[in-house]
């Protein structure tokens, strides 16, 4: 059974930093994209950022990019976040996905989910 497990969600200041882990189980996911998406108060669930299984591409949101980082560590079959300068509107649940999809924003097209965990940025 495939488990996806996040963790390193909390609390932090505007301008902090976090960093969100993903720890996936059950099967190898070496030629899959994974990556991180979430879900603020009263929204639909958006994507954040991936990192493909081809050429170790990355892509990220729009408002992610160059504040958040991503990056796998194929032999731990774990995929990270390191979230820098974050502002209140990035409070919201992030949630740990995989897709069969090299390249894709399309939340239908990530097969497998973790349980998401929670970030909160105010003063």
């Amino acid at each position: 059974q495939v488990r996806l497990v996040e963790s390193g969600g909390g609390w932090v200041q505007p301008g902090g930093s976090l960093q969100l882990s993903c720890v996936a189980s059950g099967r190898n996911f070496t030629s899959n994209t994974m990556g991180w998406w979430r879900q603020r108060p009263g929204l639909e669930r958006e994507f954040v950022a991936a990192k493909s299984w081809v050429g170790g591409a990355t892509y990220y949101g729009d408002s992610m990019k160059g504040r958040f980082v991503v990056s796998r560590d194929t032999a731990k079959n774990s995929v990270y976040l390191q979230m820098n300068n974050l502002r209140p509107e990035d409070t919201a649940v992030y949630f740990c996905a995989v897709s069969d999809w090299h390249y894709t924003y399309d939340a239908q097209n990530y097969i497998h989910w973790g349980q998401g965990t929670q970030v909160t940025v105010s003063s």
